[in-house]
Order: structure tokens, then sequence, then C-alpha cells
């Protein structure tokens, strides 16, 4: 039989399933072929490489998942499309792309629990109380929130009141999983709020909506900060999620016998245990801020800070700022203070990439994320599918072509950058931000304005030198030269998320975890073997009971569903064989 069309392959590939036939199966792939599965068939966040390797998934897990017959609406003829399935455990959604008549890449993805909705749409509350209870909505939300936590136990306890926590906690919310939210600040987006002045979200709306409610049509492009905290606030008030604020977790430990946590928290001053079956760590793709230890840093007579704690620019008219550091908070905190009067240097001490935020949005995201994606018809959901339909091996491939079309676009403003004496990079092996930042989530900058004030040098530069000490009046650079300086603003970034689980847990617990984030792609910072996915996001680790939730708003909103999904199916006590468990 000749496959031509997608409605041909769904047609074989769920013959050779139901027959077991591996060989049959195996010769539907190509050699080369990538399938990601997202809890459809694994229980887990895995991409599997290989028509083989493929074959022999799909066999193993057959048995229990009972993956049912694909369709698809597809046109005839058409080599990719999308897909849509049932198994033993809810209903499934994913995209295949073909080549040759066999298939190149495909998602399967698990979109609802049978049995189990979300109380969404025709399944949502109806908003009543009942007869009997002479409790108003307001009585019964309050009476809900008093006693979560201390009369009742929550389900799962989520670290962290920022996008993720939110995010999933409201998926949870909407699955039925009493939730508990930990956050250390006094409101609901105070961690926006609290960073310096002149932020504003670097990606556009399209791509940083929220679970359930979307930024209304009139929400500018580029989101301020406190505009995002506010929203942040609001959204946790809307979706009635729980949340205890000025509550921070102290510790947490493990008994295996009960397969319990114990939260040691305080709030508000009183000293607080409180036990759950789940603990999530969302703390965002980062853990605490990198503070180099550098001699004599004591002597200093000026101000010396790390970027985590930099206000704004507002005091520093006419003073001399050394920025240790060149990306993201580097740049931003640079122009700021600029445009405050400071006398500013930038201190790079390694090559950063830098993509002009119009031309990351028209190149990288307006095709799915834009104002013609949504005209078009593209919804944030699909969006978000097709991203994740494309395995980090083909996007590897993908942005590294992407990459030498922008290069040679913006060649002038590069330049320009290089000729001022900046040190650039398109990553290791040319692959762009998007895998920069999937590896080790540093090193980039969307120019927001402050590669002009380098270029014409509003912006000291001193480029490929590091910092060998801090004298009391300025530093001493690694070439021996002296930079005076009356406050220095280290913007060096910020450590992994495992750290927190070695300061909260134990190092043990952190040490079997392993890294978060980065793939194994074998780049300086995202050390092998391949993994073909983050590491320890969204899916099971080897801690029992214990999940990593982060990333920027995006993946937030994208994973938060596997996620709760993850956590529901537990709660439901529902059977989970997992394809790929860490050990």
């Amino acid at each position: 039989m000749t496959i031509t069309d997608l409605k041909g392959w769904t047609s074989a590939f769920s013959a050779a399933l139901s027959a077991t036939d591996r060989t049959t199966l195996a010769a539907l792939f190509s050699p080369a072929a990538l399938w990601r599965d997202i809890l459809a068939i694994s229980w887990n966040l895995v991409t599997i490489e290989g028509a083989d390797a493929i074959a022999d998934m799909l066999l193993e897990t057959q048995p229990h998942v009972h993956l049912g017959e694909m369709s698809t609406s597809a046109e005839p003829g058409a080599t990719e499309g999308w897909i849509s399935f049932e198994n033993a455990f809810g209903r499934g959604t994913g995209y295949v792309r073909l080549d040759g008549g066999v298939c190149l890449t495909i998602l399967t993805a698990l979109q609802s629990l049978t049995g189990h909705d979300e109380a969404v749409g025709s399944h949502r509350a109806i908003g009543t109380g009942r007869a009997d209870d002479k409790r108003n909505w307001l009585e019964r939300r309050q009476q809900e929130a008093a006693e979560l936590g201390r009369e009742i136990p929550p389900y799962v306890i989520i670290i962290g009141g920022g996008q993720g926590g939110l995010a999933l906690g409201a998926r949870l919310k909407a699955l039925g999983v009493p939730c508990l939210i930990i956050d250390k600040h006094p409101k609901v987006g105070d961690q926006w709020r609290s960073r310096y002045k002149s932020l504003t979200l670097h990606d556009p709306v399209w791509y940083d909506h929220m679970p359930y409610l979307p930024f209304p049509e009139n929400w500018p492009v580029y989101t301020p900060k406190d505009k995002m905290g506010d929203w942040l606030e609001d959204y946790a008030r809307i979706m009635e999620l729980d949340v205890w604020t000025s509550t921070e977790c102290t510790s947490a430990s493990y008994d295996a016998t009960d397969r319990q946590w114990t939260v040691n928290l305080v709030r508000h001053g009183e000293k607080l245990a409180i036990r759950a079956p789940h603990l999530v760590m969302a703390v965002g793709n980062a853990g605490f801020p990198n503070i180099p230890a550098f001699e004599g840093a004591e002597a200093f007579r000026g101000t010396l800070i790390h970027s985590s704690q930099h206000p704004g620019g507002e005091g520093y008219d006419g003073k001399r700022v050394a920025v240790i550091g060149s990306n993201n908070s580097a740049h931003d905190i640079c122009a700021d203070l600029v445009a405050n009067g400071a006398h500013v240097t930038m201190i790079q001490r390694s090559s950063t990439l830098i993509v002009r935020q119009k031309t990351m949005q028209d190149v990288l995201l307006a095709p799915l994320y834009s104002q013609e994606a949504v005209d078009q018809g593209i919804t944030t959901e699909r969006a978000d599918l097709l991203v994740a339909s494309m395995p980090l091996r083909l996007q590897e491939a993908y942005h590294k072509q992407i990459w030498q079309g922008i290069r040679a676009m913006d060649a002038d403003f590069y330049a320009s950058l290089e000729n001022a004496g900046f040190q650039l990079d398109f990553a290791e092996d040319g692959t762009g931000m998007a895998m920069k930042y999937q590896r080790t989530a540093s090193g980039y900058y969307i120019d927001v304005g402050a590669s002009d004030m380098i270029i014409d040098g509003r912006i000291a530069l001193r480029s490929g030198v590091g910092v060998k000490q801090i004298v009391e009046d300025g530093l001493i650079l690694s070439d021996g030269s002296h930079l005076a300086a009356d406050a220095i603003v280290m913007a060096t970034g910020f450590g992994s998320m495992d750290e927190w689980v070695a300061r909260l847990i134990s190092p043990g617990v952190a040490a079997r975890i392993g890294k978060c984030w980065g793939y194994g792609s074998g780049v300086a910072g995202d050390p092998g073997p391949w993994e073909g996915e983050l590491r320890n996001m969204w899916k099971p680790t080897a801690q029992p009971g214990l999940w990593f939730h982060g990333g920027n708003l995006a993946q937030s909103r994208f994973y938060s569903r596997y996620l709760a999904l993850q956590l529901k199916a537990r709660h439901a006590q529902l059977p989970l064989p997992i394809y790929g468990e860490p050990k």
C-alpha cells in the first residue's frame, strides 16, 4: 500500500497498532522520525527518536494505554495536519508531518481525562448554592479560603505565586484539586512590581495570555511590569485561587511511608507546618541571585547591589555606575540609568546574542503570535500546540536557518554594534535565542533601545574583560585597568532551580533529581547526554511527589495544563504506568 497523504497514514497506523505489527509500525516512520508525547502514551513528557524505538514504545505501552483509532481533519493530499484520538484515560490531539509517505514528526498530547472534565464551558459551575445552604457566594468563598491549609489539607502545595504558580493553580481549581499557593511577597504580583522601574515584558501580548482569562483586546502589545503585577493580582482573585501571601517556605521534607510532604512555613510571623502529597516548585526558571565574591568588595565606598535589588535609576544623576553583565537586565538597567542622567559603563565579560524586538516579533513570533495570526483563525491553543509539535532536534536545525536570515537582514545593525566593540554571538552553534533560552536561559538581550545607546556611546563599553577586584573607588579589570565608579550593579544572573531544592529540602534530594532546565545539547552550560526534553520540567522527577513548573508566560500557560492533568490523575487514583520514569 502506497501512502500519499495524512488520511492514508493515520488509517495504516491505526491498523498496524491494532494488529501489534511491529514491522509495519516501524515502516510507517522515517528512520530519523521523532515522536513527542505529552502524557498521551507515556504519562510523561518524552521525545522518542527513530522508527525502531518508536515501535518498541508503542508496543510496550499499548496494553495499558489502549490508544484508539487516529482521525484527521486534513484535506485529501495533505502531508501534515492535526490528528485526534482517544485512549484509556481520555481525549487527545496532535500534529503529524509526513515526508515521502512516512512520518517525520508526530506530537500526541492528552487534553482531558474521561470523567474528570475541567469546570469550563458546558461543565462550568452553576453558581447558585444549595437550597438548604443560607450562605451566599461570598460567604462560601471566605469559608473555603479560611479552611484550606488549616482544617482542610491541600492535595498540592505550590511554592511561588507568580505567573507559573497562578496558572497551575487555576488549572487545578478547574479540575477540582485542592491546591494552596505560597508566596513570600505581601501581595500577588509584587514579584513583578519589585523589579526595576523601566521593565516591560519583552514578549508581545498574544504570546503572554494566562489560562482561561486572556488579556482584553485593548491591552498594550508589551506589558509594563506594574500593569502585569496588577493583572496577576486580579487574576488570582477572579479565578478564586487560594494564595497565602507574606508566607515563606523555610523547609520541606518527604515521608516515603505515607507519601506526604511536610512543608514548614512562616506566615505573618506565625510558624506553620502543612502536609500534602505533592509539592510544586514554581519559583521561575532560575534559583538564587548569582553574587560573585569579588575580592575587595567590602572596601568599596559606593553602592554595590545585585540587579534583583536595583529599584530604578532615580538618584543616580551625575554618578558613575558600572554594570557588570550584558544580558537583558544589564541592558535595561544601563538604559534606565542613562535616562536618569548617570554615566554608565557596561562590563561585557563574554559575548552576547542581540535581537531587535521588532525583528523577534516579525520573524520569530508573528506567524503564530500576532494580531495577523489571530485574524487568520490561529488560536492561542493551536499556536501553542504547533510550537510543541516541533521536537528539539528539528528546532535546532530550523533556528539555525532562521538566524542566518536574521543576521543578513540586520547586518548593518550588527556591524554597528561590533564597531562599538560589542562582542556578539548567535549561540555556540548558530541556533539563536530560542535555543539559548532552552539550554541555559541566559546569554541574550532583546533590544528595546539600549543597543543604540552602546552604538552612539551613551553607554560606555568595556568588552572582553572581567573584574579582577573591587577597590574603594571602583574596579580593577582583568586587563589591569582601573574603572572609577560611585555605584556597581551586578547583573550577573541567577542560579538554577535545583538550588531551591538543596536549600529547602536537602542537598541529597537535589543531587538525586539532578539539573533542572536544559536538554543536554552539549554546548557550554548545557552538558549532555541528550535528553530531548527540558530536564525535570512539568513531569515526574526522581523524587516522588516533587514537581517543577517554570518558564515564561507562554510556557506557564501551556505546560500548566499537562502538569495539572498529571496531578488530577493521581488525585483521582488512576493507574499511571509511566514510560521513561526517572529512577
